[in-house]
Order: C-alpha cells, then sequence, then structure tokens
C-alpha cells in the first residue's frame, strides 16, 4: 500500500521514530507550546493519533517568558527493558553564540504515563538522544562551541547514563565532527549488524538541510562517513515536494522492513506556512552495509513510502468539531509556555471558558488555546459570548505564528460602544485593517478564518445572519518559518483567546471550535 507524506501534516518538526513490539511512536518537538512534546501513536504507520504529551506539569517544565522559538526542542524516544526514555532539551536562551540549552530525561512504563521527575543531565549543546545496549545507557548530544573562532556547531559527544544515580558517569567522548556539511545536531545512534550507526543532521533546517550517517564497530568511534551521504536531503532540488528534509530517526518495523522518519515542508512560494512535517521513507540495506532510501540513489524524499498492509485506509481528513459537551479540551490543542490551569484555561458547563489573560503579544500569561493547521485549504471557526467594557477588554479568534506574527479578528470596546477588528501583526509591524461597530446588545458572534493556501479571509455572523466578511485579504506567507524574523520553527497555530490589559476581570466563552479542511486537487 502506498502512503501519503506527510504522514503527519502540520507543525510536527525533528520525528523521533520508535517501535516496540506491533506499536509505533513518534515523539516531535513543541518548543514554546503546552503542553509539551507530542507523542504520536500507530499501528500501521499509516494512521497516527496524538496519544499524549510527555510534559504536562508547567512546576516542573517552566517555560515562562521564553522566546519564540525556544523551549522544547528535538525529543529523542526509546524503550529498553520496560521503560520509555524520553530525551529532550530546554532552551532558555538563543542568541548570538549561546543558546542555554538544558538537556534532561525522563522514563515512563507507558507513552501517556504517568513520566518520572526529569533528570537534568548536561547543558553543552541540544539535540539529546539515549542509545541502550546491554543494560547501559549512554547520553548523546551535538556540542556548541561558543568562541568567535571555531564552529558553534563542534561535534557530538558521547556519555554514559547511571539511571540508579541518576547521574552522567565519567566524561563526554566527542565521537564525530559531523561530516563537514556544517551545523551538525539532531544525532542519535543505533546499532545494526557488527556497526553503530551514528544519524546526523546537517546544513541547517532551512533548505540545505539533510541527513547524513557515520559508522564505527565501536560505540566510542572512530566513526567513518558513508560515501554516499547524504542519505537524505532535498536541497537544489526544486521539483521535490518535500523540502527542507533532514532530522532523520530509523527503525525495524514490526513487518521485519526498515523505515526512517524525518521532517520536512510544503513550502508556498519558499514560505512554509504549515511549519516542519512528520514524513516516513522505506529504507533498505545495501551490500556495503550502509542504508538508503529505497526508492532512488540521490537521498530525495519520496511522496510517498510503502507499508505491506494493502487493507489499511489512510485518513488525509484532519477536520474537527469541539463542543466541549464531554468538559475536555481534546489533544490537539494547546496553550503558550504554562499549563491550562495557569493561563486561565478550562471548561465550564459545557463551554470553554478563558479567563483575560495578557495581551496576545505578551510572553507571560497568555489565555490562549490554539491547535495546529494541517492543511493549506481549511476554515477555522469560533462561536464567542463575550461582553468587554472597555478598550482593554479584548478576544477574539487568531491566526498565530508568534507573539511578533499573527493576525487578529477580536471584539473589544471603543468611545462609539463595542467593535470588530482585526489586527495585522507581521514582524513587529502592527496595524488595525478593518473596524465594524456592532449592535450593543451584540455580545454573541461567530468568528470565521478562510484560509486557502496563501490568503487568508476573516469573516463574522451576528445570531440569525449570515458570514460577512470583515477587513481584506491577507498573506499567509507572513505566517511562516522563513518570514520570521529571528528563528522560526513553529508553524501556523488557529486558536481563541481573551485578553485582560485593564488586570480589573474578564472572561470569554466558546461553545464550539471547528476546524474544517478541504480536498483541493
Amino acid at each position: 500500500m502506498k502512503v501519503k507524506n506527510p504522514v503527519i501534516p502540520g507543525f510536527h518538526p525533528d520525528p523521533s521514530l520508535l517501535c516496540v513490539g506491533k506499536d509505533y511512536y513518534i515523539a516531535t518537538s513543541t518548543f514554546e507550546w503546552f503542553p509539551g512534546v507530542c507523542i504520536l501513536h500507530s499501528t500501521d504507520l499509516v494512521n497516527w493519533e496524538i496519544a499524549s504529551y510527555a510534559l504536562t506539569d508547567d512546576e516542573r517544565v517552566d517555560m515562562t517568558g521564553l522566546d519564540m522559538s525556544c523551549g522544547i526542542w528535538a525529543p529523542n524516544l526509546t524503550w529498553d527493558n520496560g521503560l520509555f526514555y524520553l530525551a529532550y532539551t530546554i532552551v532558555y536562551t538563543d542568541r548570538q553564540r549561546y543558546k542555554d540549552t538544558y538537556n534532561f530525561v525522563t522514563t515512563a512504563p507507558d507513552v501517556r504515563g504517568p513520566w518520572s521527575e526529569p533528570v537534568l543531565l548536561n547543558a553543552s549543546g541540544f539535540d539529546p538522544s539515549i542509545f541502550h545496549e546491554n543494560g547501559r545507557h549512554y547520553l548523546v548530544n551535538m556540542v556548541i562551541d561558543h568562541r568567535t573562532d571555531r564552529v558553534r556547531f563542534c561535534g557530538v559527544d558521547l556519555q554514559e547514563y547511571d539511571p540508579g544515580s541518576k547521574k552522567l558517569l565519567g566524561e563526554p567522548v566527542r565521537i564525530s565532527k559531523g561530516t563537514g556539511r556544517g551545523e551538525t545536531e539532531g544525532p542519535n545512534i543505533f546499532k545494526h549488524g557488527d556497526y553503530y550507526y551514528l544519524v546526523v543532521a546537517e546544513g541547517g533546517t532551512r533548505y540545505k538541510h539533510c541527513t547524513c550517517v557515520l559508522r564505527s564497530r565501536s560505540l566510542t568511534g572512530p566513526y567513518v562517513a558513508d560515501p554516499n551521504n547524504p542519505v537524505l536531503t532535498s536541497a537544489d532540488q526544486e521539483d521535490c515536494l518535500l523540502q527542507r528534509a533532514g532530522h532523520s530517526q530509523a527503525v525495524q518495523g514490526a513487518d521485519g522492513n526498515w523505515y526512517m522518519s524525518h521532517l520536512c515542508s510544503r513550502p508556498v512560494e519558499r514560505n512554509s506556512i504549515l511549519g516542519r512535517e512528520c514524513a516516513i521513507q522505506n529504507i533498505e540495506w545495501t551490500e556495503e552495509g550502509w542504508f538508503k532510501i529505497s526508492a532512488n540513489d540521490c537521498g530525495k524524499p519520496e511522496e510517498y513510502f510503502e507499508v505491506p498492509d494493502i487493507s489499511v485506509k489512510q485518513q488525509l481528513d484532519h477536520s474537527q468539531r469541539v463542543d466541549f459537551s464531554d468538559g475536555q479540551i481534546p489533544l490537539e490543542y494547546m496553550t503558550l509556555r504554562r499549563s491550562f490551569a495557569r493561563n486561565g484555561i478550562s471548561v465550564e458547563n459545557g463551554k470553554l471558558h478563558l479567563k483575560g489573560g495578557a495581551s496576545v503579544m505578551s510572553k507571560y500569561f497568555q489565555s490562549l488555546l490554539a491547535r495546529r493547521q494541517q492543511s493549506l485549504y481549511c476554515d477555522f471557526e469560533a462561536e464567542m459570548w463575550f461582553e468587554p467594557r472597555h478598550l482593554n477588554h479584548i478576544a477574539g479568534l487568531l491566526v498565530y505564528y508568534n507573539y511578533d506574527n499573527h493576525y487578529y479578528l477580536k471584539m473589544s470596546r471603543g468611545e462609539d460602544g463595542k467593535f470588530l477588528a482585526v489586527t495585522s501583526n507581521v514582524n513587529k509591524e502592527v496595524e488595525d485593517v478593518a473596524t465594524v461597530l456592532l449592535p450593543e446588545d451584540s455580545s454573541h458572534v461567530l468568528l470565521k478564518a478562510e484560509i486557502r493556501k496563501d490568503h487568508l479571509q476573516f469573516f463574522y455572523a451576528l445570531p440569525g445572519q449570515g458570514y460577512k466578511a470583515i477587513g481584506p485579504g491577507l498573506d499567509m506567507k507572513n505566517i511562516s518559518d522563513e518570514h520570521i524574523v529571528g528563528n522560526g520553527f513553529t508553524g501556523s497555530m488557529l486558536g481563541v483567546n481573551c485578553c485582560d490589559c485593564q488586570l480589573d476581570g474578564v472572561s470569554a466563552e466558546f461553545s464550539f471550535l471547528n476546524y474544517t479542511e478541504y480536498d483541493v486537487k
């Protein structure tokens, strides 16, 4: 059966693929979004659903005030002797030569938890992974050199980890400096036959991104690069649907075949609106003992991969209507930097309740709930009850990348009464592009974002009336990794929020959120 890539669309970068028995798991980065580390599950490699988030306690994982695209990077999910191991980085700083990258490991008997108290391992670099062999455990991570006359991403270190004492043992060993393509990161090791294989991402996570492989008969090296590197890349392949391919992990599946997960994007005019997504490739072993993508010899990521089971049907539509009647917030929805409770988000009496927080441009106390945009052709709709008493009470619908880049259909109150307005924020350039006065009794309103590839149009409707467009068409290319000034590592998120910039108490309620995808050939 042919399976279409990306197999997990939308903001799901740095996928760590794991097979345990007949079950498959993928852990992906969440950056400043909370809960942290999204873990997806599948029994067929074809259809994936969110099983859990590993980091749900913001007393253990406090990201309050962190800059955009900092937070939780590149998780690595492994399994040994009945336990899942999750290694991950929290990036507290990412400026100039410094990053302040704290690497942790946590364990659980089940990916749905409970996960153990995270253990701080080191802060020498990022993208940690754990390799297990004969009851011993080894931390692998890339290393940063802050000196301006040296290569910043200077190599990969290995150091033994003792779960009993929860400490690293001895001194780290530099096992590789990469292949010379630069920005060596995302290291993970697996053993096959007589060799240890070191898989690394190189070239940076933009359009020169790639996956390279090195191997050694000894865990500590020396590691020799595959002469056919890179084993995966879409660099200089303009006709390739899956661009920016790299950051991979290879596993043998329950069916005996070998697969490799990797990140990619589907840019619109070189703008990755959906962020970095997750794809899977078939790989095979060569006579020389290296591996390659089965379908070609150039490392080009394929739009389709194959699984043996021809009876499985791939679910390509991720549409979802949520009415909160069960009192729960679905796993697809996230908030920023802190837990739902600490951000004033709850479900009360069958409605989503948002207690007013800081402004939408804040890094603190945001009452914002959002889900990933997973298709270039979609609608996002919300039914809102809101009673603003003055200008500093604001609530509405967001198409959001970060605090400096978003579009906002918002309700507030001015000198002439209640109004709806569209605010555009593109790299800190803020503009109100439309204002519509509302009847005084209109605390109940429907809001909608209609996204058609790189075009966004907002709509609103009062009860009993049809939708009306509000504001001009907006450019979704501004909500993309490439357009961001500074680091852009996430993707377009669709959500709702409530701001209380007066701190005198205001809330918004939402009876439903409706995300609808459209099949455009």
